[in-house]
């Protein structure tokens, strides 16, 4: 069996520490040969300048980079800037998100939902970027239906959207029924699952009550019952994601992306276990 694509998402590092080692992460993911590296933004687009600098060093280093693009906190104006210079850049890969309202901002900016940025992007730069939107296969958290959610999905495809990274779950049955429902409304766009490693059961808790994703119970009382033994944590998280992502490279995944969290070593365990070799 063939191995699908990879990529890896990082987030901006806030000190000259924290870029040094997100620098030493990404060589040792780059010799997996990821087709691309992504890169966040903060809340509000409050590390847009931080991103484009992460996006330099990726670039530089002679790999394809996708920075994110927030509607949050955002103008024609500054989006439009951003995109020429990304363009001039020769980066030919953006993540469209509406991103979340941070606590205390009255507006979220000129774009209020994903699509509007996606058309946006399309008439000011025309075909020269394949742009990457969200999908959630259990639902967005500020979803009134799941029907309404969908239809939202195929709002950002049809507008120019070139294919999807979905938020993390641990449940591929959640993302084979996403894709079956959207191919039923006409969406061809390839849907790639995104994949989270597990390395502190905590922080996980943390990111998955904020985010919507689901944590099966199962999976949840077991890190729980390996209490502060991270050790343990760690290896039942390799074997679980490594089952999910063996699941949904069978169900035909057209690739998978990792969110690495700026580190490499539980992805690459992952990868290797899969079968991808540096």
């Amino acid at each position: 069996m063939s191995l699908p694509p990879i990529s890896f998402e990082f987030f901006p590092p806030q000190t000259p520490e924290g870029a040094e080692k997100l620098t030493a992460a990404r060589k040792r993911l780059a010799a997996l040969k990821p087709e691309f590296f992504s890169c966040t933004f903060g809340a509000g687009g409050s590390t847009q300048d931080r991103t484009l600098d992460t996006i330099q060093l990726i670039h530089a280093e002679g790999h394809q980079a996708a920075p994110h693009l927030s509607c949050v906190g955002g103008t024609r104006e500054n989006i439009s800037a951003l995109l020429n210079t990304y363009k001039e850049m020769g980066i030919k890969r953006i993540v469209a998100l509406r991103g979340d309202l941070p606590s205390g901002m009255a507006s979220i900016g000129e774009f209020h939902y994903a699509n509007e940025l996606v058309s946006f992007i399309r008439a000011q730069t025309g075909e020269h970027f394949h742009i990457e939107v969200a999908a959630y296969p259990e639902f967005h958290p500020q979803a009134n239906s799941a029907r309404e959610d969908m239809l939202n999905f195929k709002r950002k495809i049809n507008a120019g959207a070139n294919s999807a990274i979905t938020q993390y779950f641990y449940n591929a049955d959640a993302y084979f029924r996403f894709v079956d429902e959207t191919r039923k409304l006409g969406v061809t766009a390839p849907i790639v699952p995104g994949i989270m490693p597990i390395v502190r059961y905590s922080q996980l808790a943390r990111f998955s009550d904020t985010c919507g994703a689901e944590i099966p119970r199962w999976m949840r009382k077991t890190m729980e019952g390996y209490g502060d033994d991270v050790e343990s944590v760690q290896a039942f998280g390799r074997d679980a994601v490594t089952q999910l992502c063996e699941k949904l490279i069978a169900g035909g995944a057209p690739a998978l992306h990792f969110y690495t969290l700026n580190q490499a070593n539980a992805s690459i365990d992952i990868l290797n276990r899969l079968g991808y070799r540096a």
